[in-house]
């Protein structure tokens, strides 16, 4: 499998999404209603199935009052072997219409991530990490008799072992990060306070309702603007809300009619962020090539011109054709920032500086205002 820490480059092919519309919920079984979309149009899924929970009773508190767990029939299961079966159906139709370098998140919980997992392994997929959610406020252990549980796991995986040039946007998230590569430990807190949907009642609306943030950071790893994200789990739109603020496009199955009405609703009222702020983070390896004469071409740096370093210990000669000369050796200002300083290598762009009205430029800072041209 090749792996590009990068993702694939912001001009290449992501293939066709066919959506006549960027945001839509389809109602009904996800089965179903992946099956109405087209074969290889979805750039991302992010899967929030049944836990499978398996409450045989009420949960209580040390007060004997009753905890508003998940006992909804969505949630219920004859058997191991029936939620088997139900996972390699859902799991299947969305491999379907999922593109070749499109990658899927499925979240879950020591009741049924494992299984998720092994048959996620077994249709083909190919595990990429799993993440620890950590939650820094969760639900407390009532009855004393367990651990606290406070995290859930998320999966991550390409399509298939050949997955070629999936989206991992490596270098922005390091840049997020206090420019730290991001580990695979996700603290947030559950979803609480006006993020929380209510319903009449003054209860909540869904009782397994995500935080925005982690859906952000989701999204913002391993997706870009305009791809088309599928949720097959819809609920009340978290991921669709979280999609359409940060320009991606969205598609949701849901079952429940008044779950997708209330995240119809709610993507409806969410406002897209400004154009600037999702532009694609573009890496040194995804950016144009700017060769030095570039530079003298567009009179940023003249023939006979002197590149010097940080602390003008060296002088180099610009030459008309673009390369540069110390001590009667030539060539191009990599060798010679080499040769200047008795290494074997070196970067002559973040080397070389030349002199100006203000002082020392970097000639790395005039080859960016070349690539903004050419932007």
């Amino acid at each position: 499998m090749v792996v590009s820490r990068r993702g694939a480059p912001s001009g290449a092919p992501r293939g066709v999404s066919e959506s006549p519309q960027p945001h839509r919920i389809l109602v009904g079984d996800c089965v179903g209603a992946m099956a109405k979309l087209p074969a290889a149009s979805v750039d991302l899924v992010f899967a929030d199935p049944p836990y499978n929970l398996q409450l045989a009773s009420d949960l209580k508190r040390p007060d004997d009052s009753r905890v508003d767990a998940v006992d909804d029939d969505w949630d219920k299961f004859a058997s191991f072997s029936a939620y088997d079966d139900f996972t390699r159906r859902w799991l299947t139709a969305c491999r379907r219409v999922m593109k070749p370098a499109s990658t899927i998140w499925v979240i879950g919980s020591y009741h049924n991530i494992f299984r998720v997992g092994t048959i996620m392994q077994d249709l083909g997929f190919w595990i990429l990490n799993d993440v620890i959610w950590r939650k820094s406020n969760p639900m407390p252990n009532f009855r004393g008799r367990r651990f606290t549980n406070a995290h859930e796991t998320l999966i991550w995986a390409s399509r298939d072992a050949e997955a070629r040039g999936y989206t991992f946007n490596y270098e922005v998230l390091k840049a997020g990060n206090e420019d730290i590569q991001v580990r695979s430990d996700w603290t947030v807190p559950l979803c609480t306070g006006e993020e929380r949907l209510k319903g009449r009642n003054g209860k909540k609306l869904h009782p397994t309702q995500k935080p925005e943030a982690l859906l952000a950071r989701v999204l913002l790893s391993s997706s870009r603007p305009d791809d088309l994200v599928l949720d097959p789990f819809c609920g009340t739109g978290t991921t669709g809300a979280v999609a359409k603020r940060l320009g991606r496009r969205f598609v949701g199955c849901e079952q429940d009619a008044k779950y997708a009405k209330a995240a119809d609703k709610r993507i409806s009222a969410t406002k897209p962020l400004e154009a600037p702020t999702l532009a694609p983070f573009v890496t040194a390896r995804e950016a144009p090539r700017v060769p030095f004469t570039a530079l003298i071409e567009r009179g940023l740096v003249t023939p006979g011109a002197r590149l010097v370093d940080a602390k003008k210990r060296h002088k180099a000669l610009v030459r008309a054709d673009g390369a540069v000369s110390l001590d009667g050796t030539v060539g191009s200002i990599h060798r010679i920032g080499a040769l200047a300083q008795g290494l074997e290598a070196c970067n002559g762009w973040t080397f070389w500086h030349v002199e100006t009205q203000k002082g020392l430029t970097l000639i790395d800072e005039l080859r960016a205002k070349v690539r903004a041209e050419m932007a």
